[in-house]
């Protein structure tokens, strides 16, 4: 194997790799934001499980994050406005990555 296949495997590698840890982070995010709506919303433990796997799923509609924010504002109505959804959007993306991180 020459020196320019062996860097072209490195970058694969290491696109491969990052790509399931933004994934991963994602998907770790939308739990969180899950979590966080349904206590805003005043659901149940249980409910708050179910609500946060229906954010998670609701990531997959569309690339980026549009589809999670509309899910979020939908449910959440008058409880968070867009800043405040956008903002928590964004926290809880540092949270996740840091936990990604920690546990890779």
């Amino acid at each position: 194997m020459t020196t320019f296949d062996e860097r072209e495997n490195a970058f694969e590698n290491k696109f491969a790799h990052d790509s399931e840890l933004q994934f991963r982070a994602e998907a770790r995010r939308n739990k969180l934001l899950g979590l966080w709506a349904a206590e805003l919303m005043g659901l149940s433990e249980d409910d708050a499980l179910d609500y946060a796997k229906q954010v998670v799923k609701a990531d997959f509609e569309e690339p980026g994050d549009e589809d999670v924010y509309r899910k979020l504002a939908g449910d959440l109505g008058d409880k968070a406005d867009e800043e405040t959804i956008r903002a928590k959007m964004a926290e809880l993306m540092a949270l996740a990555r840091d936990q990604i991180m920690t546990e890779s």
